[in-house]
This record gives C-alpha cells, sequence and structure tokens, in this order.
C-alpha cells in the first residue's frame, strides 16, 4: 500500500496538497474513482477538496455541501461528486440522493465523512487522513486501490517529501 505523509501548515498548503493530486488524476475508466476525506471537524478535508476542484477548472464557489449532502460539478472529461455526509443519520439516505445513477465511468467521488455510509459507498481508491495537530495539519494519502496506489506515486513525484 502506497503512503505520503506531510504536513499542511496553512489552508494554501492543504488547497496545493488537493491540486497536485487533481494534477496526477488518472483516466477513469472504471465506475467510479473514490477518494475518502477523512478527520474531525475543521481538519481541512472542504480545503483540500477545494485545491482539488479548482485545478480542475472548476471557478464556481466551493464549499462543503454539509446541508445539501451532494454537489455535482460537471467538467469536460468527467464528473467530480462531492458528498458531505457528516449530517447523515442513516446510511439507507444515500439512497434518496440518487447516488446510484452516479456510479459511472468519468465520475470521481470525493467523499466527506465515508463511516457515515458504511458499505453503500464506493470501495476508496486513495484515502486522505487529515488531523488537527500544534504544528499545523498532518495530513496522510494512502493508495488503497491498484488505480490510487499508481495515483499516489504520480502524486508524490510533485509534493514535498513526507515528513
Amino acid at each position: 500500500m502506497a503512503e505520503w505523509r506531510g504536513i499542511a501548515h496553512c489552508a494554501e498548503q492543504t488547497e496545493s496538497i488537493g491540486a497536485a493530486l487533481a494534477a496526477t488524476l488518472p483516466a477513469i475508466t472504471a465506475a467510479p474513482a473514490a477518494v475518502y476525506l477523512q478527520g474531525e471537524l475543521g481538519a481541512g478535508k472542504t480545503t483540500l477538496a477545494r485545491g482539488f476542484l479548482r485545478r480542475l477548472g472548476v471557478t464556481a464557489p466551493v464549499r462543503s455541501p454539509t446541508y445539501t449532502l451532494l454537489e455535482c460539478y460537471e467538467l469536460a472529461d468527467r464528473v467530480v461528486v462531492h458528498l458531505d455526509l457528516y449530517r447523515l443519520r442513516d446510511a439507507s439516505e444515500l439512497e434518496m440522493l440518487g447516488v446510484r445513477e452516479l456510479a459511472r465511468a468519468q465520475h470521481l467521488w470525493l467523499i466527506e465523512w465515508p463511516e457515515r455510509a458504511h458499505a453503500r459507498l464506493p470501495a476508496a481508491d486513495l484515502s486522505v487522513r487529515l488531523e488537527v495537530g500544534a504544528a499545523g495539519h498532518a495530513v496522510a494519502l494512502t493508495g488503497q486501490s491498484q488505480l490510487g496506489s499508481a495515483w499516489l506515486a504520480r502524486t508524490v513525484e510533485i509534493l514535498p517529501r513526507s515528513s
């Protein structure tokens, strides 16, 4: 399992990690690819997603879909589905969002709070763990599949060395 660890000392550095992941995003031929964004409130999950989406060309405001639970960004060559499951009371609520229809090729899911949906989500290709610390936010990227490990290997080439 491929892994990278680092510290983001400010929001801009967290966004730059997201941007690096977007810059090295592989072609998605399986349905869908998934990135799990994990960490406590305020750890930087949405900030990382914002950097990712900005690098892909999204110019609209990127906010956490805490109240809508789901936000789709249709780009020229893919659809990015940003889920924030913090307010999910039961995993069965996902069905009402129509997520089944979003499980297609050229779809990438960025999922905040994936642990709240249990087995109703696609398996993670890449997991991002963010933790608030005294020196900044600790960031751990882990490839969880062949796609995720290959993606992470390309990303590590443009990120600072692990700390």
